[in-house]
């Protein structure tokens, strides 16, 4: 029995004041099943970042709810907000985001450390997660001796040491080459099918929302569509997904 880790429910929010407000989101609901890889995508100033944000509760909504895990995460403050973020949250970020100060192993570690988990079950678990992920070899080495696509992977181990209940990414493509970002997606691809993660993605690029198998499209605050995947191929699925950004006039029409 598949169970919902993640609900939106019909959420709102607003910028500005009453003689200048912005709808970021305009009433947006969907969910995300336990071990789901979902893409959201849209246009710049499509909303999708806000969501996003709202999400990882780095923004809040003006209203509706967001119920991860069975808890409504739009009540939470303070420090039991920063004890959900840091347990229930995963966060793979475009530029990484290690600590240029600490080997791959303390960067990986960082979070179990706060959370005072003992040394040795970390030590356990970082090196299952590294060898899972293939950078067992680089484990003592500091962000700056590593190529890209370990850095990556050294973030990703980072992202799911905590178990967290669901992985966000924001554009985690956005800054790398082609072939970095296809090494990323296979990450994601195996931290979703052989380890279980559950992941939310936010992309503007087809390529990279191909290996998702669900994307929602977004246009000014609202659902526009949505694909899965099914039987197709990524081939298949990748021009699918093609076809709707063209209905939704993309980036395209922001240039002329």
């Amino acid at each position: 029995m598949m169970s919902t880790v993640l609900e939106v429910k019909n959420i709102e929010k607003y910028y500005g004041n009453k003689s200048n407000l912005t709808k970021a989101i305009d009433g947006i609901s969907f969910h995300v099943e336990e071990g789901e890889f979902v893409g959201i995508m849209g246009a710049s100033g499509s909303g999708k970042t806000t969501l996003l944000n709202c999400i990882s509760t780095i923004d809040r909504v003006t209203a509706g709810k967001i119920i991860i895990n069975n808890q409504d995460i739009t009540k939470l403050k303070g420090n039991k907000l920063n004890k959900f973020r840091r347990e229930e949250l995963g966060f793979i970020f475009q530029d990484f985001n290690l600590l240029d100060t600490l080997t791959s192993y303390e960067n990986i570690a960082l979070a179990l450390t706060i959370q005072k988990v003992n040394p040795h079950e970390i030590d356990k678990r970082v090196k299952e997660v590294a060898e899972k992920l293939d950078i067992s070899e680089i484990l003592n080495k500091y962000p700056y001796q590593i190529s890209g696509g370990q850095k990556q992977r050294v973030a990703s181990a980072r992202a799911i040491i905590t178990n967290p209940k669901i992985v966000l990414a924001d554009e985690p493509t956005g800054a790398l080459d082609s072939k970095s970002a296809r090494q990323l997606l296979e990450t994601f691809e195996h931290l979703n099918q052989k380890l279980g993660a559950t992941i939310l993605m936010v992309t503007h690029d087809a390529f990279t929302a191909s290996y998702a198998e669900k994307i929602i499209f977004i246009k000014d605050g609202k659902i526009f569509n949505e694909l899965t995947k099914g039987e197709d191929t990524r081939k298949q699925f990748f021009e699918k997904i093609i076809e709707v950004q063209t209905l939704l006039g993309g980036d395209l029409n922001d240039v002329i």
